[in-house]
């Protein structure tokens, strides 16, 4: 007897499809699998044995050859469980194998036939619909998760003895209701931007960061307020849309974080900077999303930007330019996406109080320069906006008034996004154009005296083409924030002052 049943196999956040078939041969009773199983697939014949037996069905005395394809595709984790029993009791004649070729069925087994949950439930489900099959059997722990699912029907099963029933039709299974996402950043409890005192110019640019998806880099000493300013961002940052809403809930499912990013929440992010290169970009055996994956759509935040280890962050160069990590294994090469808004934090020197007048800076020149040195001037190029931040004084915190809520900047963030839309900036839209064309249609939006501003201060300043074309991006994001469609020299000049770090702060000044 031969049966089939189709599963997934979780690679990277992407699931590849697999066929597990079942043969029952003659000779002495025996269970052997191939297919390059791991070990946790391998042990899941014991899983499953004992799952039949407290589940009231018989192993089938009989030579069982279990056959997981393709072949060449390694096989990881406990998600095969349930296919294989389905499988197996498909085979013997104790399964109806009428809904087999149009199901997709993952779980893992307890002793008992109980069902447990596996990482990646949403990539699985996704990889069902890209098949062309009609249904998902899912374990009902996920029912949370598969409710973001719409326009696929997914069944929820709490055992072996459920799925049975369902697929002999002598019973049904609950689906998967859908639910309504929540687009409401401040329902969710994201920190308000009124707490913010002060610090305008830094408000100023979270604001144009969120406009424009521009990378943020903040200098100031400690207590400034740059953590405080960071963790505010995703509250004024408009609702994903259901493309993006998806992908983020599904990053959050392969990662096994099922949580606030499958509601419609936008992530954030704040590795701790003893974060591996592995950590920040992905890795592993199997590949799993770094922290620039996990925070696509929403926020990564780097705070100490320059504790971290120089090979971690500048593993961040290439996906900041791309939108994409790459990871490349011998036998494998996956793609992941990431593009979050990166926020990187860092203080002017070590001690931290290099400009500021209230606490003497004790570092010598030749320490903050090789401080400042473990920044390189081509990460240091790919932030659009560089901010730096004063010292706060205690005695102006009662004074200062409340700034604006979240609200009312996510207001006018919003609106600048649909008119970049409507005018083809498709990189505030969230994607990555070509880098020549993107740039050919904001020099044609210069007016003439922006045009000799930027020319002129290109030159001063020394800005690399990289510098000279975002300075113009955030540029163009000025102008959609106050709804105008052409580049004004006010533009051009506000930009720039965004591309240099405060030389006042350090005998060893960062440039860009």
């Amino acid at each position: 007897m031969l049966s089939r049943v189709l599963a997934a196999c979780l690679v990277g956040i992407e699931a590849r499809p697999v066929e597990v078939e079942v043969h029952l041969g003659k000779g002495l009773p025996g269970f052997d699998i191939v297919g390059l199983a791991e070990s946790a697939v391998r042990e899941s014949r014991v899983r499953v044995r004992a799952a039949l037996a407290n589940s009231g069905f018989e192993l089938p005395p009989r030579h069982i050859v279990l056959n997981l394809a393709p072949a060449e595709l390694p096989k990881r984790g406990a998600s095969f469980d349930l296919p294989i029993a389905v499988a197996v009791l498909a085979a013997s004649g104790a399964c109806a194998p009428n809904l087999l070729d149009e199901t997709l069925i993952v779980g893992e087994l307890s002793l008992t036939g109980d069902l447990r949950g596996v990482r990646g439930v949403l990539p699985l489900i996704e990889s069902a619909r890209q098949r062309g099959l009609r249904r998902a059997i899912v374990p009902a722990q996920h029912a949370h998760e598969a409710s973001v699912i719409a326009g696929f029907e997914v069944r929820l099963a709490r055992n072996l003895s459920e799925v049975v029933a369902f697929l002999g039709h002598a019973a049904d299974l609950p689906s998967a209701a859908a639910r309504a996402p929540v687009d409401d950043q401040g329902a969710l409890g994201a920190p308000d931007l009124r707490d913010v005192r002060g610090q305008e110019g830094a408000r100023r640019a979270l604001e144009i960061a969120a406009a424009g998806r521009h990378d943020v880099l903040f200098l100031g000493p400690p207590g400034a307020g740059k953590t405080m300013l960071a963790r505010r961002l995703p509250g004024i940052l408009p609702p994903p849309a259901d493309e993006e809403r998806a992908l983020i809930a599904t990053i959050a499912s392969a990662a096994g974080l099922e949580g606030s990013a499958t509601v419609g929440q936008r992530p954030f992010r704040a590795p701790h900077h003893s974060a591996s290169a592995a950590a920040l970009v992905g890795g592993g055996d199997p590949v799993r999303p770094g922290e620039v994956t996990l925070a696509h759509g929403g926020v990564l935040f780097l705070d100490e930007l320059l504790e971290f280890q120089r090979s971690a962050v500048e593993s961040l160069r290439t996906t900041m330019e791309s939108g994409r990590a790459i990871v490349v294994r011998a036998r494998d090469r996956v793609s992941m996406p990431a593009q979050p808004l990166v926020v990187a934090a860092m203080n002017p020197c070590p001690c931290g109080h290099a400009g500021d007048s209230s606490h003497p800076c004790v570092c010598a020149p030749s320490r903050i320069e090789a401080y400042r040195a473990r920044l390189s001037g081509p990460l240091l190029d790919r932030f659009d906006l560089h901010v730096t931040l004063p010292p706060v004084r205690i005695s102006d915190l009662g004074l200062g008034r409340s700034g604006e809520d979240s609200a009312t900047v996510r207001a006018r963030v919003v609106a600048a996004r649909a008119r970049a839309e409507r005018a083809g900036d498709v990189l505030a839209a969230g994607k990555h154009p070509n880098p020549s064309q993107l740039l050919a249609r904001d020099l044609a939006a210069l007016r003439p005296a922006a045009r000799v501003l930027l020319d002129r201060a290109g030159e001063s300043l020394g800005l690399s083409m990289r510098g000279f074309s975002r300075a113009l991006r955030v540029a163009r994001t000025l102008a959609h924030l106050e709804a105008v469609d052409g580049i004004e020299a006010t533009h051009v000049a506000e930009a720039l002052q965004y591309r240099v770090l405060d030389r006042r702060l350090s005998a060893a000044p960062l440039r860009a």
